[in-house]
């Protein structure tokens, strides 16, 4: 069987590298993005290897088009993509609402969608191609539970959401699904300095009693691009211990 190609953006770190690790097992050719981080993105392409993957990194800043063009060109020579796992952070500013400038709000709502918009549809037409694919967008679960300074983060993210049920919408018939996995907050390089109050706050009310790690929301990735969920699209999967229950 001919192995499948998984482009996973921002895939050197947290969520991403955890993504990669566990789709390497599963067989995937995987495609590590990153966009400063080269030697942790070496280290991670090389462990993969040395335990029987195939993995590859590309470097490319997915609010440039040119270089989003030159990463699938890459994945292209290997086939094409398959999978897309649209993880990349976007950094935003943190501040009440009334506070905050349009500029401010808008540059985390322009990044987050570009990348996902441009790299979504990159994928997509290759995917139509070839009958197949699967497209799991990073989302988080602030875009359905409000939290104070989040404005423009979560906005963002619920702008992802949306998108993404349209994707499922249109590109169905092609053998294409689309979902969402929003994680709470999870112990990442992201958090580690988050005060040790507010991750207690946080593990006290989860009814599971714990924080997530990557590889919960790496196995919630594993699942919506193996052949098991191939009639599972347009979903929003909070991966959050219960914590935010509706």
């Amino acid at each position: 069987m001919t192995k499948r190609n998984a482009l996973i953006t921002g895939g050197a770190r947290g969520i991403g590298a955890a993504t990669a690790k566990v789709l390497a097992k599963d067989g995937f050719r995987v495609f590590i993005n990153y966009v400063n981080s080269t030697a942790v993105a070496d280290a991670l392409a090389e462990e993969i290897r040395a335990e029987g993957g195939e993995a590859h990194t590309v470097k490319a800043d997915v609010r440039d088009d040119r270089q989003i063009e030159a990463m699938f060109a890459l994945v292209q020579e290997y086939g094409g993509v398959d999978v897309l796992v649209s993880n990349a952070n976007m950094s935003f500013t943190s501040k009440p609402f009334i506070e905050q400038s349009w500029q401010e709000f808008s540059q985390k709502l322009n990044d987050e969608m570009h990348a996902a918009y441009q790299t979504a549809q990159w994928a997509a037409k290759v995917m139509k191609d070839k009958g197949y694919g699967r497209l799991v967008f990073i989302s988080s679960t602030l875009s359905e539970a409000p939290a104070p300074l989040f404005i423009a983060h979560g906005t963002a993210k619920g702008a992802l959401d949306s998108f993404n049920k349209y994707l499922a919408q249109e590109l169905g018939s092609f053998g294409i699904t689309s979902n969402i996995v929003a994680p709470g907050m999870v112990e990442t390089d992201a958090t580690k300095d988050a005060p040790a109050e507010f991750k207690e706050m946080i593990r006290a009310f989860t009814p599971t009693q714990r924080i997530a790690k990557p590889e919960d929301v790496a196995n919630t990735v594993r699942y919506l691009v193996s052949e098991e969920s191939s009639h599972i699209t347009g979903t929003y999967n909070p991966v959050c211990g219960g914590a935010y229950l509706q």
